[in-house]
């Protein structure tokens, strides 16, 4: 086939709808081998363990061989006390941890952002260095300090005449070591994100609130905060998702006790799992955990998260 330019009078060939497909086809080849690597390890490790995981909760050895049980395992976790516990432990770490953290981070990054503080570049990298700093590593480092014979936080305590306390062994005070460690640690990451959502708002709505004759807090608490909604929702929600995916520090600092005081869903997922080699039980809860961490999300986002019709 053939085409006729009228204003120069050549004969152009004409491309059939064949030919006109392979230069997409093309695109769409060297895409997929881009993207392939990473979609197969996508798949290989994520994929796959993620499905294989959610079959083996409906499943339960017998003999050392695999049989159906359907939601027997689900049903399981109803009647299980520990898994009660490890709930109820949690919710007090996080009704307690995530608002006094998320606080102490907004009043963090309002220092932070003054001008007249210097060397602010540095107070922010030693603020955010306990984030980068290893679990495991920090959580010993804590056991360490709160060890209730010659532990350096029970000597400082003896020099001003106060008893020393049973950090560790003592289930209300093994809680709020739990809670001092974790605001330790997450307290700086949380305040660099607000501060980073702080030097987004311009200077020119600070010298609006105080022409108007507003006092520092009632500008952050009216002005600054509000715009600031999205980046504390985005913390508290990171926060929750973390303190319900708790192990590292609760299991270094007290295996989960004394008596199941710090005990929570990931360490009694370790210990089914690991110890007692249940592996559809553990399943089970996993998914468990993860419909939990999606509930509470959502249930958050909704709640503060859209902007409230006038």
């Amino acid at each position: 086939m053939v085409a006729l330019d009228s204003g120069k009078h050549t004969v152009v060939p004409a491309r059939s709808p064949r030919a006109a497909r392979r230069p997409r086809r093309r695109q769409r080849h060297v895409g997929w081998v881009f993207a392939g690597p990473a979609a197969a390890l996508f798949a290989l490790f994520f994929a796959y363990p993620l499905g294989a995981s959610l079959l083996q909760s409906f499943t339960a050895e017998d003999a050392g061989s695999l049989r159906w049980v359907g939601l027997d395992q689900y049903q399981r976790l109803l009647h299980d006390p520990a898994f009660a516990d490890a709930l109820v432990n949690t919710g007090l770490i996080l009704v307690v941890q995530v608002p006094v953290m998320v606080g102490l981070a907004l009043l963090l990054a309002a220092l932070l952002n003054q001008s007249w503080l210097r060397f602010r570049g540095t107070w922010r990298a030693v603020h955010f260095l306990p984030a980068v700093t290893t679990l495991v590593a920090y959580a010993v480092v804590f056991q360490v300090l709160l060890k209730t014979d010659n532990g350096l936080v029970n000597q400082t305590l003896g020099a001003f005449g106060m008893g020393p306390i049973d950090w560790l062994n003592d289930p209300t005070w093994a809680r709020v070591s739990l809670i001092l460690t974790l605001t330790w640690r997450w307290t700086g990451y949380n305040a660099v994100i607000l501060l980073a959502g702080l030097q987004s708002i311009g200077k020119e709505q600070y010298e609006a609130a105080a022409l108007d004759g507003a006092s520092t807090f009632t500008t952050y608490t009216r002005v600054i905060l509000p715009q600031l909604r999205p980046v504390v929702l985005f913390c508290v929600i990171t926060s929750t998702i973390g303190t319900l995916q708790l192990f590292d520090e609760n299991y270094v600092l007290t295996r989960g006790g004394p008596d199941d005081a710090t005990l929570t869903p990931v360490v009694y997922l370790y210990k089914v799992g690991f110890q007692q080699f249940d592996f559809g039980y553990a399943a089970a809860i996993a998914w468990v955990v993860v419909a939990l961490i999606a509930a509470i999300s959502a249930a958050q986002y909704f709640a503060f998260g859209r902007e409230r019709r006038r």
